[in-house]
C-alpha cells in the first residue's frame, strides 16, 4: 500500500481496533476541550454580571452589553458538546463488549 504523498513508502495496514480506539480517544479529548471552553465562557459571563467586581464600578458607563455574545457562544459550544457526546456514545454503544470503552471516563453530557 502506498501513502497519500505517493513517495512509494509502504505503510502497515491499519488495525480496525486501533482506529476505533484512536477515534474514541480523540472524541473524549475533544469533549474535554469543549467542556473546558464552556467553563471559560461561563466564567466570563459571571465576571461580567458580578456585582462589586472592579469592572462594575459606578464610574463606568456600559454602552453595550457584551453578555449576549457570550450567551450565543455558550449556546454554540453546548450544542457542540451535546453532538460530540452523541457521536461518542454511538461509538461506545457499538462496541459494548470492548474493554477499552469501560475504562473511559463517564460522560456527563449524554444520558444513556
Amino acid at each position: 500500500m502506498q501513502n497519500a504523498a505517493g513517495d512509494r513508502v509502504r505503510q502497515a495496514p491499519i488495525d480496525p481496533n486501533d482506529a476505533y480506539h484512536a477515534v474514541v480517544s480523540d472524541l473524549v479529548s475533544l469533549v474535554e476541550h469543549v467542556q473546558n471552553s464552556l467553563r471559560l465562557i461561563e466564567q466570563m459571563i459571571a465576571k461580567e454580571v458580578l456585582p462589586g467586581a472592579p469592572e462594575s464600578s459606578t464610574s463606568v458607563i456600559v454602552l453595550d452589553d457584551v453578555s449576549p455574545c457570550y450567551t450565543k457562544a455558550a449556546a454554540a459550544v453546548q450544542t457542540c458538546d451535546f453532538n460530540i457526546g452523541i457521536a461518542l456514545r454511538s461509538l461506545l454503544d457499538s462496541g459494548n463488549d470492548d474493554p477499552y470503552a469501560a475504562s473511559l471516563p463517564a460522560l456527563s453530557l449524554v444520558e444513556a
